[in-house]
């Protein structure tokens, strides 16, 4: 009996691993102004379960045109993206209020549109793809778009320096040298005349 309680737990802790994927929203447009009274000031809150949510900062100047250049880590069960073609990466966008927070819209993509298998430190594997997805109300019409960016892989490239960069790099050093150097000689020989 322990053989069997061992493999069901087993099978359950990886049925309960979580991924965590980082999308980058940057800013949406033309949204549904919901605060007629006050600016409004938007805020983003992206989850693939409702489970677990990650949230954006509060924008306080944007008002219709909100930007937060804010990259979010969202978990959702690792089985969820190979098993369900209809997973989505959702984004519900609201209005920060006093009272009560007022929903503003909503966008989503599926995740086998936007994640690819491969290595986040390859850029081959990891192309800057940007995308703007329709912004919905909930009465079903649309208004604004959102515009983000999910790494086909999941997560943001590392930093590399390539050989180009740093050669590059070495020689704006080099030249820097060469100037100061040349400053001081050009000092010196001033005070010998």
């Amino acid at each position: 009996m322990s053989n069997t309680s061992t493999c069901q737990k087993k099978f359950q802790r990886r049925e309960d691993q979580l991924r965590e994927i980082e999308v980058l929203i940057i800013s949406a447009q033309d949204l549904k102004n919901v605060k007629h009274v006050t600016k409004m000031k938007a805020y983003a809150v992206v989850y693939v379960e409702k489970d677990h949510v990650a949230k954006t900062h509060v924008d306080e100047h944007g008002g219709t045109n909100p930007t937060w250049n804010e990259v979010v880590k969202v978990k959702f069960h690792a089985k969820l993206a190979e098993n369900d073609v209809l997973a989505a990466l959702n984004v519900d966008i609201y209005a920060h209020g006093h009272v009560r927070e007022k929903p503003v819209g909503s966008a989503r993509v599926l995740l086998c549109d936007v994640l690819k298998r491969g290595d986040a430190s390859e850029p081959v594997d990891n192309p800057i793809q940007c995308m703007t997805l329709q912004v919905w109300r909930s009465s079903g019409r649309p208004q604004g778009l959102l515009n983000l960016w999910v790494p086909p892989t999941g997560r943001f490239l590392m930093r590399r320096e390539s050989l180009s960069f740093s050669v590059k790099e070495e020689a704006e050093e080099d030249m820097v040298e060469r100037e100061v150097v040349l400053a001081h000689v050009g000092s010196v020989e001033r005070r010998d005349e």
